[in-house]
């Protein structure tokens, strides 16, 4: 479909530690590039973030929105680890491309579940080719959710479609003994679902169809 500015903080996590502190702190097995998701300890997201491994340090993607509280959230975790973390979102624009596409070396390119990531220096200009109606279409078909819509600090990642992104025999981090606990219960009660329009409680609307999250 193309290509759509997303609005999204980088933050750069040096040291030793990094591959350890991240993993210890999120909900995916970190072992590379990925997308996870921190948590709190009642298991409620704090955001979803891609994880880019650049070699010598990691970048943090996120939701702008929700980035004052990620950054409390691990930095207050440091505890002496050898970890820094430096914002660089003001020198970076970020967006996704749900189709390949050429761009200069410069920008850094992930590919997620959600299409490819693109990361690119202020003096690179991407050019945008899709609405937020497109993209939000482009989600509702995909099934694919999004900070600001099904992706909140009210639900945990298992009913708002991220469940893959929770991996099932990881090692602790917080939130975990809710989550496992959850899926070994049988304790997910809502699912994200997409249903034809007209949708009551749509968390995003789309064109023909809608995405909700339900009691199941």
């Amino acid at each position: 479909m193309g290509v759509v500015k997303l609005d999204a903080y980088v933050l750069i996590v040096k040291g030793s530690d990094r591959v350890k502190f991240v993993d210890g702190l999120s909900t995916n097995k970190i072992e590379g590039s990925c997308t996870t998701v921190f948590t709190t300890k009642n298991a409620k997201i704090i955001d979803m973030v891609d994880v880019i491994d650049m070699g010598n340090f990691l970048a943090l993607v996120g939701y702008n929105p929700y980035k004052s509280k990620l950054i409390e959230h691990i930095s207050s975790r440091v505890l002496g680890q050898d970890i820094s973390i430096t914002d660089v979102s003001t020198n970076n624009n970020v967006y996704l491309s749900t189709d390949e596409c050429e761009v200069g070396s410069e920008v850094t390119v992930t590919s997620t579940f959600r299409g490819l990531l693109l990361i690119a220096p202020k003096s690179y200009e991407i050019e945008v080719n899709m609405t937020r109606d497109q993209f939000n279409d482009y989600r509702v078909q995909n099934l694919i959710p999004h900070q600001g819509h099904e992706i909140s600090e009210k639900v945990n990642p298992l009913i708002c479609g991220l469940g893959h992104l929770v991996h099932q025999s990881k090692g602790c981090y917080i939130g975990q003994e809710i989550l496992v606990r959850m899926r070994s219960r049988g304790r997910i009660n809502k699912k994200l679902v997409r249903k034809e329009n007209p949708v009551d409680s749509a968390t995003t609307v789309g064109s023909t169809h809608s995405l909700k999250i339900e009691r199941v």
